[in-house]
C-alpha cells in the first residue's frame, strides 16, 4: 500500500509490505537507484536497448517486492525506449529517482 497524495519532493511516500521480504528489499532499492545512474547514461548515449531491457526488469520485479510504482514506470520505460522517446525515458527516470528518493518502507508483521 502506498500513500502518495503528493507529488512535492519533500513529501516521503510510505509503502507497507510483508516482513518476510524485510531481508532483501533494501538491496532491491539499492539496484533501482544504481539503475537510475544506468538508464541516465543510456539516455545520452540513446542505448535504447538497455533503457528497454532495464524498464521490461522493472516492470516484472517492481510489483513482487511490493513496489507496484516501481513496475509502473518501469512499463513506461519499456514503451518509450521502444518508441525512441528520450524525453518520456528522461521523464520517467526523474520519477524513479524522486520515488526512490522518497519511499519509506514499513514491513507488516
Amino acid at each position: 500500500m502506498i500513500d502518495d497524495s503528493s507529488c512535492n519532493s519533500d513529501v516521503r511516500l510510505t509503502i507497507t509490505i510483508d516482513a518476510d521480504l524485510e531481508e532483501i528489499v533494501p538491496g532491491f532499492l539499492d539496484n533501482r537507484r544504481r539503475d537510475v545512474a544506468t538508464l541516465q547514461t543510456a539516455m545520452a548515449a540513446n542505448d535504447l536497448a538497455t533503457i528497454r531491457l532495464l524498464g521490461h526488469r522493472m516492470k516484472g520485479d517492481g510489483g513482487g517486492y511490493g513496489f507496484d510504482r516501481i513496475s509502473e514506470i518501469g512499463d513506461a520505460l519499456e514503451h518509450a525506449a521502444m518508441r525512441a522517446d528520450l524525453l518520456a525515458v528522461a521523464r520517467e527516470t526523474t520519477r524513479l529517482a524522486d520515488f526512490l528518493a522518497r519511499v519509506d518502507v514499513v514491513y507488516k508483521r
